[in-house]
This record gives structure tokens, sequence and C-alpha cells, in this order.
């Protein structure tokens, strides 16, 4: 058999001189980092050769056992794949992002009756129109609140639109126009949508110019109610530019990236520019990291842009990335239209970085502040815990179920006392019978501690001390080491609790969480340590919201699909869609052929369902008589 090290002499060997991507794995077999190259034998020699001289090169190449090279035909090939293996693999030497998922925009679809304006996560190529993104969905409801009353637009879902017998509120509060009840014209109510289309773009003046217009002409013509509707919306749109900053003369769509380091922590962030106007920022998490400036910044922008977001004509950086061609070419392909990045060194666009820089500057003051507060916390966790490890990454556990059924687990995950939405799992029980949590919580983390995941440094079960044995057998049994665990249970009013550990005896007035430790017969309580509490029972609570939130899903599901599987032609895909069209089965009861054609189920499959429908109706009513 091979050594170890002369597979990695092999490997170097055999490097291809192509384009591609290349996996540096340790000797688990973990990938280190990933990669991409014009010229893979070039960049791995650099490596190797001591030629590349970035402070993370020596710690990198010491733990590289083997490497793996995938060949494609471009760069901007590679650069694809290099995005899709650092999402698989989160490279412990790659500069990756915590995917928070929270990027919002306004959507606008022209094609429905009459449209609206939408919150969405996702900007799809559905030939509806997108505007933001705004960092948060505070952000992005507070535009709509303000652009409510000056664009009074429909709010209502297609189904409410199409069933409602009289108007809603909003019309009373002369929010909508009322499109449900036909008491505004389908070219009335598409010039109001013109006109929130064309704010959204950044022409509020020009439109504000022509709704005077149009109200001088409706005074000309003694239409003085139409006029005094216009008056209205006017003084509306007004106070709304009034908030608006203008930061550029030019008036185009740009992203703006700052970044600001100390060391090797790094804060980026990013200002949304919409037509010479500032509509917000997107502050990225605090990063550690030992590449470069220049690396960083091309690691953000391409997982960034690797995601659902708008895509703007202009993107501007602070310093110059070595794959610009590359990325561009990328997100050409995209945005379907044209993509520049550049570095600007004067004008207003050097302004406007100077200003993104700025802001992250005060970004990175404020996160090293709370960093610094997380670090003596988690520092405290470990020393009044005895662990053995500093818990950066803690992961915890919760089953949901009613007596067994629908029964589903759940994982999050946090990293620095934060929050990693990338390691939140489901998973549905499959094998243990009956509801016993304690078998439940050993399937889930059999499954979890069976595959290739790294392990975290904290595990935390929501239980007692069943649950907490039943993760110490599944370690045991697999072989998993260096995982300290710990139980956490919140403690039921009026149960009788005996003294121990500085608490009387007697009966619980108030629910207080107990930690159970591996050895340990009593529980521990932390009400001395309000701050370790807080951040174990916000792990805790975050896995009982994930799982319950599962739990229902599937329990509301059951409900709605056992009704329709005996119906010809609807499978799970047609159930999928009628769930997503009414909501609940009542509302696909109370939709009429065509509303469940609408759907996406056809003509024909409609009709039968339908047929079904009135047929168990009736069957019903047989029954019941």
């Amino acid at each position: 058999m091979e050594s170890r090290g002369s597979l990695l002499e092999n490997d170097l060997e055999n490097a291809p001189a192509k384009p591609g991507v290349y996996l540096m794995r340790d000797s688990e077999d973990r990938v280190l980092y990933v990669g991409k190259a014009v010229n893979l034998r070039a960049r791995i020699r650099a490596y190797f050769g001591r030629t590349d001289g970035r402070a993370m090169i020596p710690f990198l190449v010491r733990r590289v056992d083997r490497l793996a090279f995938i060949v494609t035909e471009t760069e901007k090939e590679a650069l694809i794949l290099e995005n899709t293996l650092i999402k698989k693999y989160r490279p412990r030497y790659n500069v990756t992002l915590r995917d928070d998922k929270n990027y919002f925009s306004i959507r606008v679809d022209p094609r429905e009756n009459f449209p609206r304006l939408q919150l969405v996560r996702k900007v799809r190529r559905d030939r509806a129109r997108y505007f933001g993104p705004y960092a948060s969905s505070a952000a992005v409801r507070e535009t709509l609140r303000v652009l409510q009353p000056v664009f009074p637009l429909r709010t209502c879902g297609d189904l409410e639109l199409r069933t409602r017998t009289r108007p809603c509120i909003e019309y009373e509060m002369k929010r909508c126009l009322g499109p449900c009840r036909g008491l505004v014209g389908g070219d009335a109510y598409r010039q109001v949508v013109r006109e929130a289309v064309s704010f959204l773009e950044g022409r509020g003046t020009r439109l504000l110019s022509d709704l005077k217009a149009r109200m001088a002409a409706l005074s000309r013509e003694m239409r003085f109610e139409e006029a005094a509707r216009v008056r209205d919306r006017i003084a509306a749109l007004v106070e709304t530019l009034e908030k608006q900053r203008a930061v550029s003369p030019v008036r185009k769509d740009r992203d703006v990236f700052g970044l600001f380091r100390s060391g090797d922590r790094i804060q980026c962030t990013l200002l949304y520019i919409r037509q010479g106007k500032i509509q917000g920022q997107k502050p990225f998490p605090l990063l550690k990291s030992r590449a470069s400036s220049e690396e960083v910044l091309s690691a953000v922008v391409k997982q960034y842009y690797d995601r659902d977001v708008f895509l703007p004509g202009e993107i501007l950086l602070p310093a110059r990335i070595e794959d610009r061609a590359a990325v561009e070419a990328w997100l050409r392909e995209k945005k379907d239209g044209s993509v520049r990045v550049r570095q600007p060194r004067s004008g207003d666009g050097a302004a406007l970085l100077k200003m993104a820089l700025g802001n992250a500057e005060t970004l990175f003051d404020a996160g090293r502040k709370g960093e610094t507060d997380r670090e003596e916390v988690l520092s405290l966790l470990k020393e009044t815990l005895r662990l053995k490890h500093l818990p950066r990454r803690i992961e915890c556990y919760d089953i949901s179920n009613v007596g067994g059924e629908f029964s589903v687990g759940s994982r999050v995950a946090f990293r620095d006392g934060l929050p990693d939405p990338g390691g939140y799992r489901h998973y549905r029980i499959r094998a243990a019978e009956g509801p016993d949590d304690c078998a439940m919580m050993g399937e889930v983390l059999r499954r979890r501690f069976s595959g290739p995941e790294e392990p975290p440094d904290l595990l935390i079960v929501d239980g007692g001390k069943g649950q907490l044995n039943a993760a110490l057998s599944v370690l045991s049994d697999l072989a998993v080491s260096g995982v300290d665990a710990l139980g956490l249970a919140k403690e039921r009013r009026g149960e009788e609790r005996p003294e121990e550990d500085g608490k009387a005896a007697g009966r619980v007035s108030r629910g207080e969480d107990r930690v159970y430790l591996p050895g340990r017969k009593n529980p521990l309580y932390l009400s001395r340590h309000p701050e370790l509490l807080l951040l174990l029972s916000r792990v805790r609570d975050e896995a009982h919201r994930f799982a319950v939130s599962r739990h229902r899903k599937l329990r509301e599901r059951e409900a709605f699909d056992s009704p329709l599987e005996s119906v010809p032609g609807i499978g799970p895909a047609g159930r999928r869609k009628l769930l997503a069209r009414f909501g609940s089965l009542e509302g696909v009861r109370n939709a009429a052929v065509e509303e469940l054609a609408a759907a996406g189920i056809g003509r024909k499959r409609a009709a039968l369902l339908r047929e079904f429908l009135d047929g168990a109706g009736k069957e019903g009513e047989r029954t019941d008589g």
C-alpha cells in the first residue's frame, strides 16, 4: 500500500495543465480548501514551491495529504463549479459567508389582471419586474407601507380577489382601488401600476411632474373629485421623496462593496444604489481569514451573487480582483445583460466607495465589540461546565411528535455564539416506534454522526438524562471523540425538586432550565450565570421552533393529502400545487373547476377532482343521515 506522502507526490506530478478546480484534503479525507485556476498544474506548484506568498499557505500546505482535480473547458465554468463545491464542503481555509438568506425584493407581475406589489426572497426569470434587494423584511415592509397610500394597489391574493363579495378595509381607508368588486377599470388600475414601477425605478421626480400636470388638466375639465384624489397622491409622494437621499448624479443601478480589516478580522458591506439613490445597506458577518483582501473580496462577490439576488449594471469594488474577467462573464450570463465590475479611482464612483469603506469600518468596530462579548460567554461556558473544548460550534437536537405520529427531529447549529442556518437539518423519524423520545433522539444522532460532516464542539439535546444517555451511547458506538455533550430540560411547574446545588427543596413555582452533564447525578442550575443560561436557552428554543415548524407542516400536509390520494390522476406533485394555491383542503373544496385548473393540474384533472369532491360531499350527507 502506498504511503500518504507518495500519494500526494503522485497527485502533484499528475496535475493537469488545464483550467479547472482543485480540492485539497487532509489525512481524514476532509476538504480543507477548494480553488480554481486557468492552469491547475501551475497553481498547485505555486503552493508547494513556496512561490505563493499568502499568509495562510504554510498552515494549509502542512495539512494537505491528497489533491483532487476537476478539469473544465473555461475559467468561467471553473468559477461556477468552485462556488458549488465551497457551498457543499464549507472548507476550513476558504472564505465562506454565513447563509442568512436575508435578501428581499419587491415583485410586480405585469401578466396579472390586477398586478400588486409583492415581497419575495427569490428573483426568478419569469418576466416579472423585481426591485431591491432590501437587507431585511422590515426594510421592504416599511417601503411597502409608505408606497401603499401613494399607489393604492391590491394587497390580497389571487383567490381572495376572485372570491371577495365586498371591498375590504383597505378600500375604505383609500389604500386600495377596489378591483375585487369592479370599482376601478383595468386601464385606470394599470396606470397606477405604471406609476408605481416608475417610482421604484427611481423616476419619482418625473412622476411628480406628470401627476401635477394631470391634476391641472382634471381641474380645467372641472373633474374636481378626481383632481382632489391626484392631489392627495402628490402630497404623499412628496413626503416619500423627501425621505430619499441622492448620493450620485449618475442615475444608475449600482452595488458598492466596502471592506475594512484589522489583522485577520475582516468586515465587508454592500450599499445598494438604485437610480443614483441609496436604498439600503447589507452588512456581512465579521470574517476571520488570513487570505488577502483581494481574495476575500472575490469570494464575497462570487458567493453573494451566486444566490437569487438582483444584479445591477455596475458593481464597484475597492480593490481589483484577480478573476475579474471570469466574474464579469459569469454575471452577464446570470443577468442576461451587461454587467461591469470596476474599481473607480475618481469621480462619483470613488465617492461611493469611500462611503462604503466608512460604513465597513463602523460595522467592524461594532462587530468586534459583539464578538468580544460572545468570546467571553463561550470561555465562561467552557470553564463553568468544564468542557474539553471552547464551544465554537454548537449543535442542538430536538424531537417533535404527537403520540409518536408525524415524528421529526431537528438540528440547529450555532457558530461563535450566532445561528448558522447552513447547519440546520430536519430528520424524519423512520425506525423508532411509538412516543419514545429517547429512541427517536438516538436514531437522529446515529444518522447525523454516521455521515462525513465534521462533529461539533458541543452537542446539546433537548431533554434530561434519558436523551443525554441516548446521545452518549451513539457517540460511544460510533467512536466519535472530542465532543462535549449535555442535556437541557426545563422544570415543570408543580413538580417536586430535591435540595441540590443551592436550590431549596420544595414544589417548583416557576420553571427553570436544568443542565444535565455526563457522569453527574444531579442537574446543574445556571441562575448565577444568566448570560450562559441565555445562550443555552436560545440554542434550545431555536431547535424546538425548527422541529415544531416541520412537525406542523407534516400534519397539515397529511390532513390535506389523505382525502385527495384516491382521486384519479392527482399525484403528489398535483397535491402540492393545490396546497400552494389554496392553502387548505377547505379551499380546494370551495374552488370552481376553472380555479382548480389554474392551479396547474389541467382542465381534465380539475373536472375529475370537482366531481370527486362533490360526490364525497353527497356521500357524507347520506352517511350522516
